[in-house]
């Protein structure tokens, strides 16, 4: 199971109707489809197991599109989710894209009603030197985008392909489901990603090699 139980030893002089088991939190993240299985059953520590595994990832991309209303964000998205997980069907890459396309809808959602975009977020020098590895390409750009500062970064590409690239690198989509969450096709989205990459590598090897002030 990804998500189990485990019995606790009971003491010799205990009743029979003594209760013998407690729930220990012990998730197989490995296993993510049984845990969103066991979430649909009411599981609460399997939806925990889900929240930890799937926030951080959604708030990285939420920042790069709404800003600092990310978090508020990402609670209308949980809300979603909660009320819906019972109508989800399919693996946990499946729930991730899932995941990923509710958010996206809650932040078009909220740009529209702020009738805005977000403000660009300006990344530090310090923070791309610091990013910025001794064998900059597209792989080691892939790599550094789990850092809040590579997240900034990626904002300021074309909107295409910052989202391609969250998608694929930072939620951890396939091509195909990336695809479907931004209605597009798979071929395209490998396209975005990979010209966004190439920019972000670009941008590391600019600041790996600026002299310092």
């Amino acid at each position: 199971m990804a998500c189990s139980a485990f019995e606790a030893a009971r003491p010799p002089d205990a009743p029979q109707s003594a209760p013998t088991a407690v729930l220990v939190p012990g998730c197989d993240m490995t296993d993510l489809a049984g845990v969103v299985a066991q979430a649909q059953r009411g599981d609460a520590e399997a939806f925990r197991a889900l929240y930890r595994d799937t926030q951080p990832r959604l708030l990285r991309y939420l920042r790069a599109l709404v800003g600092d209303d990310a978090e508020d964000v990402a609670s209308e998205t949980w809300l979603q989710i909660s009320r819906d997980l019972a109508s989800f069907h399919g693996d946990g890459d499946g729930f991730r894209g899932w995941a990923a396309t509710i958010a996206r809808h809650r932040a078009l959602d909220h740009l529209r009603r702020n009738a805005r975009r977000p403000p660009p977020i300006l990344v530090p020098a310090e923070d791309l030197a610091g990013l910025a590895a001794r064998d900059d390409t597209a792989a080691t750009a892939l790599d550094a985008v789990a850092t809040d500062a590579a997240v900034a970064l990626i904002a300021t590409l074309p909107p295409d392909q910052a989202e391609a690239v969250l998608l694929r690198a930072v939620i951890g989509l396939d091509a195909a489901t990336a695809a479907t969450v931004l209605g597009k096709r798979p071929g395209a989205v490998r396209t975005a990603a990979y010209r966004g990459l190439r920019t972000l590598a670009r941008h590391l090897e600019q600041a790996r090699t600026r002299p310092p002030p």
